[in-house]
């Protein structure tokens, strides 16, 4: 299986405060997201990824988040089997300590 690219939350919450526009999406649950996300980041359950990916286009990078980085994981190896460019934030929302706005 190859590698995924991996961002660290550290990392991520510098280029968001740089003003870089980023592609970061939240796969966790309903009740996950609504203790607060990532500001900017678009919401997207693990589970309906594969049936929303008209959302998705080859030729931009996407930002997966979860709790701890497992489940964006697993989404990031399946979409790019699917030839989509991906990044997970390792650590998920566990590591992250910038602002996080309500759902």
């Amino acid at each position: 299986m190859e590698e995924i690219k991996e961002i660290t939350a550290e990392e991520l919450k510098q280029k968001l405060e740089r003003g870089e526009r980023l592609n970061v999406v939240d796969v966790r649950e309903d009740e996950e997201v609504a203790q607060g996300m990532i500001p900017g980041a678009k919401h997207i359950r693990m589970g309906d990824i594969p049936s929303r990916l008209d959302e998705f286009k080859k030729d931009e990078e996407y930002i997966f988040v979860c709790r701890s980085g497992v489940r964006s994981g697993n989404v990031c190896y399946y979409l790019q089997e699917l030839g989509y460019n991906v990044c997970n934030m390792i650590g998920g929302m566990l590591a992250w300590d910038g602002e996080i706005i309500p759902k």
